[in-house]
């Protein structure tokens, strides 16, 4: 029978992970082994590819045949770091090819259930912030100048206001995101354990992550340039080097079976 030091230790509440130092340019090796990950499961790779694509083309419509052109920018950096939240499966996927096993849709499929109240209470709490987000846009936006061809000393307030809270809430939420799925998913651990990890774990790769933040973004745009088609192959390659990531960085436990 485990010591009370064993459970104490095990069921320890907001505690944090030990990470990694890695380099500054890991996130291409991470993106590498994402694409072998993406030759050797290319039939489950193209299902999760277009599921994530309906949210973009989403977003996309609503800004060009709608007109809500407001919410194109908070909504697709939004979309940039929530969409690791969603990815479970492909984490899944590349877990499972890491162990040597074959995945399937239906393993993945329950991955998202491994850890229901740590993944989905933050996959909730990431669509609270998106929608914070969004708000403080909108209020930004009104301070933009009424009348047509405004000058540069115009639109100071409203380009300084909109940078400085967009840069805020970027940074916050991408490290609290970072690795937080990855390490619900495979330590099962609580939400805040998981949000502490990950934030550490930026903090002492600062650098790496700022290359991996890079490369997200700069992948992102391109799905949107495409007019959101691109993602059906880029959500795969961002969720399966996400995961690579997170093995990089988060010292994890060793390679373990699991229903």
């Amino acid at each position: 029978m485990p010591s009370s030091n064993t459970l104490n230790k095990n069921t320890e509440f907001a505690r944090c992970l030990e990470c990694n130092k890695v380099s500054t340019f890991a996130a291409f090796h991470w993106l590498a082994l994402a694409f072998k990950d993406m030759m050797r499961a290319p039939i489950l790779s193209l299902i999760y590819g277009i599921i994530f694509t309906i949210i973009p083309l989403a977003i996309v419509y609503s800004g060009v045949y709608v007109g809500t052109y407001l919410v194109i920018l908070p909504a697709t950096v939004a979309f940039a770091l929530i969409g690791p939240a969603f990815a479970v499966g492909l984490y899944d996927v590349a877990w499972e090819l890491e162990k040597g096993h074959t995945p399937t849709l239906l393993h993945s499929l329950k991955s998202m259930f491994r850890n229901p109240v740590g993944e989905w209470g933050f996959a909730v709490l990431l669509m609270v912030v998106m929608i914070i987000w969004m708000r403080l846009a909108a209020l930004v936006h009104a301070l933009y100048p009424s009348h047509a061809n405004p000058t540069f000393e115009e639109l100071s307030a409203f380009l300084t206001l909109g940078t400085i809270i967009g840069g805020i809430l970027l940074v916050t939420v991408f490290a609290i995101s970072a690795f937080t799925p990855q390490i619900m998913m495979e330590r099962r651990v609580d939400i805040m354990t998981a949000v502490m990890s990950s934030m550490n774990a930026v903090k002492t790769n600062f650098s790496a992550m700022v290359v991996w933040s890079g490369c997200i973004f700069i992948l992102v745009a391109i799905g949107f340039i495409t007019g959101a088609t691109g993602f059906i192959v880029i959500m795969p390659l961002l969720s399966y080097a996400s995961w690579h990531g997170y093995i990089a960085v988060i010292k994890t436990k060793k390679p373990r079976e699991y229903e």
